[in-house]
């Protein structure tokens, strides 16, 4: 950034020189260019017409600007509306130095890449190299897609068409990040054909490397003075050190998490061990396809296949029937509910079958570079398994997760030992480290002043922790309504009663309803209930999570009524309780069926309050209301997004005003003020039917 150090401290003159302390000097002149910034009249108005100074929006980019020159790690709980992307982005680009972005969501990083940046870094004056990378998957893969033009096994006519779309497309794109592909189905099929991965990239050796979108993107990565990433991508390159991320952090002073509260259960994701049985039926399907195009008649490829793939089965079928989406206790040699001697016969089999399979490839490495990558996922498929036939490591969790395919996870508990290690380098006498700057900021991040719900797992303790107010009038635009009549959550009737008040509500309203549901049953429940109560109906439309794209459902809920169209209930569970911005009229109800604590089956929840049982401490009062608390609080944020906007919350689950603990999830709530009974509730939404 030569030319932005007339602008800025200019502190990075050497994209490859490790971190350096700061001067005085140059963190007084940063806190001054930061704090200008956000005066009225100056470059944020330019940036943005609705700009209006806001107390804790300054507050927050004077933290972070102190953070940047000091060193060190800050932690801030930015309430909705403080503004809190522009509080890190002025002092970043202001600063001069590499700065790594990192969001939860491709969403967040798109909006940022494309909008935020661009328009910050113009009103500032700095000419910013910004560069956008993804993981593997949201690339175009130019070799698979080769090989996907003579698949045999495509699932379906829809799916040839598709093909043939992203064919044509490909002809066009300059960045291969589909994501840009009009039209594309993100649940596709085809994607996971025409897109790599760590284990099937051919790296240098593939006949495409030279037009690789991968690695085009990683190249202006490289040469990027602000990389937007996400977390997903992070923790993968972290824990495999990879090219990549790998070589960015090095030279990289600055790293911003935003959406920090999803950091920890993304990290332990990659942090551990995994072995689908997805994966070895693709790389089953790889090796025949690759066979069959480059050997044929070499090896009996068929019979490889069929060996590898009947294993791969045999293992799904060693658990026997368990409902999709369920998680299976592994805390001895075999999971809960399996045979010893059958499980690991079955993983025995799995082994012997991929050392078959690589002992196969081994034989004809040498005619194409796909099959020496075959062979390297062979034997790290082979090692996995191996892997998992022995004990899990101290501290670490198992589990299987069982759906259509079967993946076995061995997890560490929690991510705060690989922060202190890995990022931090706590306790090393790695000097550069402690000029290093980490931010982690989010709308929530725990309910007590030490924001422990985070910084615990995230080994985030000893960090500088900075809590921003919303600066919405909650009293006034917003109100709490819990209702006595309905059943209790776990009693018949609940998912029903929650149905017929949010029907009956939102048929007051005109539709601008969110059901938010804890668990898939309720989201079935709840969203056939609706849809049949308005099956025919020109004043409402159901939308119901699953049955369209996520994207396509949140567009036509922003829509709302108008132009013959009617106004919308959005009945949708998991991804759909964050992340959602609806502002305006489209959205004034935001009805939640029970209070979201974390499922006490699970093997990563059990074991992580059995921990805390283990060193004398309360599972329930410092892991389970926790995780309600900050769960409830993001719900509860869909609701008011812009100054303006009014809107009811309703909570459908008793609990939460008749139990000891109940007083702590309200505090986590905004100051919402209170309806008592049924008659409140009703003329609440009397005024938001006659104000709209």
């Amino acid at each position: 950034m030569t030319d932005s150090a007339v602008a800025s401290p200019g502190r990075h003159e050497d994209p490859d020189a490790a971190p350096q302390p700061w001067s005085a000097a140059d963190a007084q002149r940063l806190e001054d260019l930061t704090r200008e910034a956000f005066v009225p009249g100056g470059v944020l108005s330019r940036a943005a017409e609705a700009f209006r100074p806001r107390g804790g929006q300054t507050e927050m980019a004077m933290a972070v600007a102190r953070t940047i020159a000091d060193g060190g790690a800050l932690v801030v709980e930015a309430g909705t509306g403080v503004g809190k992307t522009f509080s890190y982005l002025v002092p970043a680009l202001l600063s001069g130095e590499r700065v790594l972005l990192s969001t939860a969501t491709k969403t967040l990083q798109d909006q940022l890449f494309a909008r935020d940046l661009p328009r910050l870094a113009q009103a500032l004056g700095l000419p910013v190299r910004m560069a956008l990378l993804k993981g593997r998957a949201s690339y175009l893969c130019l070799h698979r897609l080769e090989l996907a033009r003579q698949d045999a096994t495509l699932p379906d006519r829809t799916a040839l068409r598709t093909l043939a779309k992203v064919e044509e497309w490909a002809q066009a794109t300059r960045s291969g990040d589909l994501a840009e592909m009009p039209g594309l189905d993100e649940r596709s099929p085809v994607i996971p054909l025409v897109t790599s991965t760590r284990e099937n990239c051919l790296g240098s050796q593939c006949p495409k490397f030279r037009n690789c979108h991968v690695n085009a993107a990683r190249r202006e990565a490289l040469a990027a003075d602000v990389v937007v990433i996400n977390h997903h991508l992070f923790f993968a390159d972290l824990a495999v050190r990879e090219s990549g991320m790998a070589e960015l952090l090095p030279s990289v002073r600055v790293v911003v998490f935003d959406e920090a509260h999803q950091l920890n259960e993304t990290g332990v994701q990659f942090l551990g061990q995994q072995l689908g049985t997805g994966q070895v039926l693709d790389f089953t399907r790889d090796m025949l396809g690759a066979g069959l195009q480059f050997a044929r008649g070499l090896v009996d490829w068929q019979a490889l296949a069929a060996g590898t793939e009947r294993a791969a089965r045999d293992l799904r079928l060693a658990i026997g029937r368990t409902p999709p989406g369920s998680r299976v206790r592994w805390t001895g040699t075999a999971p809960e509910g399996v045979h010893e001697s059958t499980w690991l016969d079955a993983l025995a089999t799995l082994s012997a079958a991929l050392q078959q399979a690589a002992e196969g490839l081994a034989t004809v490495s040498e005619i194409a570079p796909d099959f020496v990558r075959l062979h390297e996922r062979a034997a790290g498929l082979a090692q996995r398994v191996h892997g998992f036939e022995h004990a899990a490591e101290p501290g670490a969790v198992r589990w299987l997760d069982a759906g259509t395919h079967l993946r076995l996870v061995e997890s560490p508990l929690d991510i705060a030992r690989a922060v202190q290690q890995k990022l931090l380098k706590t306790g090393s006498d790695d000097a550069s480290a402690a000029h290093r700057a980490w931010i982690f900021t989010s709308a929530t991040l725990g309910d007590d002043a030490r924001l422990s719900w985070f910084t615990e797992p995230c080994g985030l303790l000893e960090a500088e922790v900075l809590r921003v107010a919303s600066p919405f009038d909650y009293p006034s635009q917003a109100a709490l309504y819990v209702p006595r009549q309905v059943p209790r959550p776990n009693d018949p009737g609940h998912s029903q009663a929650v149905g017929a008040l949010a029907g009956r509500a939102a048929q007051r309203i005109g539709g601008r309803t969110m059901v938010l549901t804890t668990t898939l049953r309720a989201l079935r429940a709840i969203g056939e209930q609706l849809q049949a109560r308005f099956d025919g109906s020109r004043e409402i439309e159901v939308l119901v999570q699953g049955q369209w794209p996520k994207r396509r459902l949140i567009e036509r809920f922003r829509e709302g009524a108008g132009d013959g169209r009617p106004g919308c209930i959005l009945v949708a569970s998991a991804s759909f309780w964050e992340g959602v911005d609806v502002p305006g009229e489209a959205l004034q109800l935001v009805v939640i069926d029970k209070l979201p604590f974390p499922p006490p089956g699970d093997p990563l929840v059990e074991a992580r309050g059995q921990r805390l049982e283990s060193q004398g401490r309360s599972p329930f009062n410092d892991y389970f209301v926790p995780e309600a608390a900050v769960a409830l609080k993001q719900g509860a944020g869909r609701l008011i997004r812009r100054e303006t906007d009014q809107g009811l919350l309703v909570v459908c689950d008793t609990r939460l005003v008749q139990m000891g603990y109940g007083r702590r999830l309200v505090n986590a709530l905004p100051p919402m003020r209170r309806l008592n009974d049924e008659a409140e509730f009703d003329e609440a939404l009397e005024r938001l039917a006659t104000a709209s």
